[in-house]
């Protein structure tokens, strides 16, 4: 059994019916909940009376559980890209391979350069992200790049194609600590839409992926969907559910979520179902509150004055002077970005930033043992 066997068996679209039919009793009921949440309490948490009547009560509490489980340490990631060379066709990324332009994979000597430059920025938790290239960025290639960014990690995560248990396995011997892989979007039907071709089409093999980490026993498995893709109701209800699915059955794994909003991207496309800022603050608060324990992250696609708005409330993780494309932290701008960054300041900037509000931000580790020192 799979998480694939559970959401085959529910139509998600009833859980747009679902949130639009909480009434205030209902959030009421979520918010003042003692006993771990079910996906009905968080459909009224993401509901339109929470966020009319209740979004300050979501505010307070949401920090008040962050501050209590998390204390005032916000772990500092930064993304190294490694290629921009892809495989799939989705419609909504400047990747794909649909559009026309120079493509690159880094190779080690790149690597190790980009590994220098991030250095010298502080960073110690390293993302690896990736186009999906089986052939040129799979992984017999990461089993060469794991050893030379682990150098300089003391924590390593990876954002690429969805890889075989096995293939984990070996990485996590390599000294691989999370994996990030988002559904994108759980409507099977529209995911065949925006998913035209390559491995990527696969929505069965995309999520069955956090299982295959949990059966490897990664330290962490990011989950998620991108929002503004398809009916954020539909898809946050199955991503909680999805949480819970996971909780249950892979309990030593630890959980994060990341809040990606579509952004324009080559190939013209534009998002037709955006989420507004007010929105985005009531789904964290929302998620907070659905499940104390996740790491939350927040990255540099969203605009500097919301990111320092949103950060007391319930996230742990950031990133800062992010580069999306191969290459840009030791060549800035010879190659294309997988999205713009909207938060362009430097790290100095932004850890200025956080220390005014009283928070730290840690570099070094954001290993999960760090943040059971600060309960």
């Amino acid at each position: 059994m799979s998480f694939y066997d559970v959401i085959e068996k529910i139509d998600i679209d009833k859980f747009i019916k679902l949130v639009d039919s909480q009434k205030d009793a209902d959030v009421e009921k979520a918010l003042s909940k003692k006993e771990p949440l079910g996906v009905d309490d968080f459909a009224a948490l993401i509901s339109e009376n929470a966020r009319k009547h209740y979004l300050k009560d979501m505010v307070n509490i949401s920090t008040q559980l962050t501050r209590r489980r998390f204390g005032r340490c916000v772990n500092m990631y930064l993304p190294l890209y490694l290629t921009n060379l892809c495989s799939n066709k989705c419609v909504y990324c400047g990747f794909s391979v649909m559009n026309k332009f120079k493509r690159v994979v880094l190779n080690l000597s790149q690597i190790d350069e980009e590994c220098q430059a991030i250095s010298k920025m502080g960073y110690k938790n390293i993302l690896l992200v990736s186009g999906e290239s089986e052939r040129r960025a799979g992984i017999d290639y990461f089993k060469q790049v794991l050893p030379v960014v682990k150098k300089y990690a003391t924590y390593l995560q990876m954002e690429v194609q969805p890889l075989s248990v096995d293939d984990y396995v070996q990485l996590k011997e390599l000294g691989l600590d999370a994996v990030s892989v988002y559904q994108e979007t759980y409507h099977k039907e529209y995911y065949s839409k925006v998913h035209l071709g390559g491995k990527k089409a696969d929505y069965r093999w995309r999520l069955e992926t956090p299982d295959r980490l949990g059966m490897a026993e990664i330290d962490k498995v990011g989950i998620g969907s991108l929002l503004g893709l398809y009916d954020w109701r539909a898809d946050l209800c199955a991503t909680a559910l999805h949480i819970l699915y996971m909780r249950e059955h892979y309990w030593k794994t630890n959980l994060s979520v990341s809040f990606p909003r579509l952004r324009p991207a080559a190939g013209g496309f534009e998002p037709k179902l955006p989420v507004s800022d007010a929105k985005l603050l009531q789904i964290i608060c929302a998620l907070r509150i659905f499940d104390n324990e996740l790491d939350l992250t927040l990255s540099t696609r969203e605009s500097a004055s919301f990111r320092d708005l949103i950060l007391p409330v319930g996230i742990t993780a950031i990133s800062a002077g992010s580069s999306t494309e191969p290459g840009g932290y030791a060549h800035k701008g010879e190659n294309l970005e997988q999205w713009t960054v909207n938060d362009d300041r430097t790290v100095d900037e932004v850890v200025s930033a956080m220390e005014s509000s009283g928070f730290e931000a840690v570099f070094q580790n954001a290993s999960t043992t760090f943040f059971s020192a600060v309960r």
